[in-house]
């Protein structure tokens, strides 16, 4: 059973550092730090997994754990590197007391990181004794002084790092100004501080055995590390809730204006900056982005609306009111009665020298609250029969 949560734990932080992946294109430290958080949690937790850890021990004995940890230290000097850069740059004397200290902390750790590094590559294969595989390696280890070591030098960092960054988020949380911010922090907290306390705790029984065996220790060992891989993953996770949920809505209102925004396009060609494509090709677009879609989206709209002057009659707008006063949202409904029956004219080449009125104004602030009134228009607009727009049609 435990397999299983290890292999779905090392899936969800893979998909993280997968999500994150895009971070490597642009310069912001931040992005960055996280995705190479994300990644070396991720090989670190992959390692714990069965047939991954059998592959890395074919070639030489117990390598799955020199890669776990050195791939822990990678991304605990990513965290490190995360909290440094969500400061900012330096900013000379006026810069508080504790983002001085961060920073001092990550260039020592930096510092400290490859000669640890090193020292553990050297102790691996010249101190440890790796005449068999184990099965949980600290454990079977236990009070022998090359392995001991070895596995000191690493929880000795980790326990350093982690505390530093338990504390800088636990009081980055208190301050934290939305309260998705504030329970993502939260949760890195724990999770640091529970490493933290787990590095102790690994120091303490690689010198002093327990009686615990090799199987019950590689339980602990794997139930703390995905616990705590987890919290940390729930907790970079909740900030980004916000934007994804922001994401979703922006796709379900591309989708939602697609058919208005295709009938409207098909009629007046040379108003896209894009030409309208298929559904399937609308909804699996990556380029532009999601926002800057809509805004052209509903300006191509508007400017397709504003040509349809020409071919809507002078009492058009009264008639499409009229026929949707009975409409349970008789707004939108007369603007979507308007625009059906104006393009049905177009499409039929009536054409007038004067434009008549535009539509009503509308009080809306942005490219979003714009969309949002289109899609209401698009509800009623996809429900007009043919009889009411064979009345709405009909010249004056």
């Amino acid at each position: 059973m435990l397999d299983i949560f290890t292999y779905i734990g090392a899936t969800v932080m893979t998909v993280m550092a997968l999500w994150r992946l895009p971070a490597l294109r642009y310069d912001e430290p931040e992005r960055r730090a996280l995705w190479a958080c994300s990644a070396g949690f991720a090989a670190a937790l992959w390692c714990r997994v069965p047939a991954v850890k059998r592959a890395l021990d074919a070639p030489i004995t117990d390598l799955y754990v020199l890669v776990k940890y050195l791939t822990s230290i990678v991304a605990i000097l990513a965290v490190l590197r995360y909290i440094t850069a969500i400061y900012g740059k330096p900013a000379g004397a006026a810069t508080p007391r504790y983002v001085r200290t961060s920073r001092r902390i990550n260039r020592i750790a930096h510092a400290c990181a490859l000669s640890a590094v090193v020292t553990m590559i050297v102790l691996f294969f010249t101190a440890v004794d790796r005449s068999r595989a184990s099965v949980e390696f600290a454990t079977d280890h236990a009070g022998q002084w090359g392995a001991a070591t070895f596995i000191s030098i690493l929880y000795v960092y980790l326990a350093s790092a982690t505390a530093t960054c338990a504390f800088q988020w636990a009081r980055a949380a208190r301050r934290a100004e939305t309260r998705l911010l504030r329970s993502g922090l939260a949760l890195m907290a724990l999770a640091t501080t529970l490493y933290t306390v787990y590095s102790l705790f690994r120091i303490a029984t690689v010198w002093a055995p327990t009686s615990a065996g090799a199987p019950t220790m590689r339980v602990v060992t794997d139930s703390s590390n995905l616990t705590i891989a987890l919290l940390w993953a729930a907790g970079a996770s909740i900030p980004s809730a916000k934007a994804l949920s922001a994401r979703w809505m922006t796709w379900r209102a591309l989708q939602r204006l697609y058919p208005l925004r295709r009938d409207l396009m098909d009629a007046f060609p040379d108003i896209p900056f894009q030409p309208s494509a298929s559904r399937l090709r609308e909804q699996t677009r990556t380029s532009p982005s999601l926002d800057l879609r809509l805004d052209r989206w509903t300006q191509e709209i508007a400017d397709a609306v504003e040509q349809l002057q020409h071919h809507a009659t002078p009492t058009l707008l009264h008639r499409a009111e009229d026929m949707a006063a009975e409409h349970s949202d008789p707004e939108p409904a007369a603007e979507a009665y308007w625009i059906k029956a104006a393009l049905h004219n177009a499409r039929s080449g009536t054409r007038f020298q004067r434009p008549v009125r535009g539509l009503r104004d509308k009080p809306l602030s942005d490219s979003h609250a714009e969309a949002h009134w289109l899609a209401r228009v698009q509800s009623a607009y996809s429900t007009i029969s043919n009889e009411q727009l064979k009345s709405l049609s009909a010249l004056d």
